[in-house]
């Protein structure tokens, strides 16, 4: 790949807005004129506190005041990934967009940092000679303009002047209501270099969702965080509002972060999930034998906040479980119709409200335990998959509780990692704990 001097005086770019994903998928950073930002790189004197892995959804630190370094705030030192960087559309002033990846001052990765926890994961995988492939499937919604939190969202007018009243999945004529909008989200898009599939129209009231094609997993978390960066821009650009959140409407399914994964030899590139007369591999039933047992220990990574288990709810068209079966959308786990190269699992649990690197990074892990402790998986499901019993957690409180007893994941994810994690966690859960909803004033106010 060219330097980033080279790529930079080739593209015209004034300005680099470096990219830094934190605990909950929120992009946190810096913005350095170009100039300054090739000195930086070159002298190793591109920093940010180390407090940003700490900040809450709700933006405020979750500090243990033991800790020395809660006072101390030292820094990370930032070093730019190469192979993230493009184009910043939507900007009057030429910019590009880069990942950095966190590290120490002598140079080891900074643990809690999630890119850091995701490449960790994947090189158990490199150390079996495995190549991971990966290609989410995001959902949103489009909705009106709301500066009242008490409010209920709406969804926006089309351009007939009208808002969508019933489901139109997949439905043409609702998608070209807005086509002025995913226009702008394509040609965004393509100038930042992401590799998008098809866009379709689900099932809520003026609900979209997007197919990346499959890829390298650190590279395709970037590609998310980019767009949806794109997306809420563009959306407010045209006078609405978009939302990832995984149930935003109280009548409406939830939006999901489906993650089709796969793995390949590294050295044949022969898919190792695809073999035998049913062509499932021994290897792959491990795989999704580790999914079953450890995804429900572990699912505040993939739905982190205390709307993301509002959406799994049954005929919600979101699991509850990690049943898994042939073309079975019922099923946490989907094993998709396809030929041999091509077999793969479809992880239906994340919500598209999850930080896409620790959802595929807990995916991952609980495949690689599956796999290393040939763990066999329950029987297929055929017909309705919310008729079998629940095992994924009702709540955020439960699922907390259930990480903490899940000492096969929090080895290989890193204990400093799920320490700082939980710590998170559990400031925004009692946040929100400290909050009387409209639901208690209008039930309770004048009867209890």
């Amino acid at each position: 790949m060219r330097s980033f001097r080279e790529w930079i005086a080739a593209n015209g770019i004034s300005e680099v807005e470096c990219l830094v994903p934190d605990m909950n998928g929120v992009i946190r950073g810096k913005v350095w004129p170009a100039q300054k930002f090739l000195q930086s790189v070159h002298n190793g004197s591109l920093r940010m506190p180390s407090s940003i892995f700490n900040v809450t959804v709700t933006g405020e630190y979750a500090d243990e005041p033991s800790e020395a370094a809660s006072y101390s705030d030292p820094d990370v030192s930032l070093h730019p990934d190469p192979a993230s960087l493009c184009v910043a559309p939507g900007f009057k002033t030429p910019t590009a967009f880069v990942f950095a990846d966190a590290h120490h001052k002598n140079g080891d990765p900074y643990e809690i940092a999630p890119r850091h926890v995701l490449k960790k994961v994947l090189a158990y995988y490199e150390a079996m000679s495995w190549e991971v492939v990966v290609a989410p499937e995001l959902e949103f919604y489009l909705t009106k303009v709301n500066t009242d939190p008490d409010l209920p969202l709406e969804p926006p007018a089309g351009r007939s002047g009208r808002a969508e009243t019933a489901p139109q999945p997949y439905g043409l004529e609702a998608v070209t209501e807005y086509e002025d909008l995913i226009e702008d989200i394509y040609e965004q898009a393509e100038a930042a270099s992401l590799h998008l599939d098809t866009m379709i129209h689900e099932a809520g009231t003026a609900q979209l969702e997007i197919n990346f094609n499959h890829g390298e997993p650190i590279h395709l978390c970037d590609q998310v965080l980019v767009f949806k960066r794109i997306v809420r821009q563009v959306a407010l650009k045209h006078g609405v509002y978009a939302t990832f959140m995984a149930k935003p409407m109280e009548h409406q399914p939830g939006s999901a972060m489906h993650l089709h994964i796969s793995a390949r030899d590294r050295l044949t590139g022969q898919n190792l999930f695809g073999e035998g007369p049913d062509g499932l591999s021994e290897t792959f039933r491990h795989f999704v034998g580790g999914l079953q047992r450890y995804l429900p220990e572990c699912a505040p990574l993939f739905a982190p906040n205390i709307n993301s288990f509002r959406r799994m709810r049954p005929g919600h068209a979101a699991p509850i479980n990690l049943q898994w079966g042939y073309d079975n959308r019922s099923c946490g786990l989907r094993v998709p119709i396809t030929d041999l190269p091509n077999t793969r699992i479809e992880n239906r649990t994340p919500g598209a409200d999850a930080n896409p690197y620790l959802a595929l990074a807990a995916s991952l892990v609980c495949g690689y335990i599956g796999v290393r402790d040939r763990i066999a998986p329950a029987p297929m499901v055929e017909g309705n998959a919310y008729l079998h019993l629940r095992t994924l957690p009702r709540n955020l409180d439960e699922a907390l509780d259930r990480f903490t007893e899940c000492p096969e994941v929090i080895e290989l994810l890193g204990e400093s990692f799920v320490r700082a994690f939980l710590l998170i966690k559990a400031d925004e859960l009692n946040a929100y704990q400290g909050v009387i909803s409209s639901w208690e004033r209008d039930h309770l106010l004048l009867k209890v």
